[in-house]
């Protein structure tokens, strides 16, 4: 069992930034993969920004590259999410995710179906 636990969300205007962050806790071998997925009302969860670690590079969705970026502090278990150029459409709220690893999220790193763990989410709103 991994714990998540998130911080770092708020209110900001368009082209603003802010950063959030995820600590893992618990058997963090059950966390290689973490990252960030978003959901707005009424739509579905969508993959933002993943890392499996020592394995690859993070990766994006298409909708936040060049914008967003992923890091990560393996002392401490933690990912952070680092939002500039924020538009009002990446309005929702943000779930930091955590799965053991595999060749399944390996292929799929931005479906939701490859995770286990998920933390309680941290509201980001951006108004234009």
């Amino acid at each position: 069992q991994v714990q998540l636990v998130e911080s770092g969300g708020g209110s900001v205007q368009a082209g603003g930034s802010l950063r959030l962050s995820c600590t893992a806790s618990g058997n963090t071998y059950t966390s290689k993969c973490m990252g960030w997925f978003r959901q707005a009302p009424g739509k579905e969860r969508e993959g933002v920004a993943i890392v499996y670690t020592g394995v690859s590079s993070p990766y994006y969705a298409d909708s936040v590259k060049g914008r967003f970026t992923l890091s990560q502090d393996n002392a401490k278990n933690t990912v952070y999410l680092q939002m500039n150029s924020l538009k009002p459409e990446d309005t929702a709220m943000y779930y930091c995710a955590a799965a053991p690893g595999g060749l399944g999220v390996a292929s799929y790193p931005l479906a939701r179906s490859m995770y286990d763990y998920w933390g309680q989410g941290t509201q980001v709103t951006v108004s234009s």
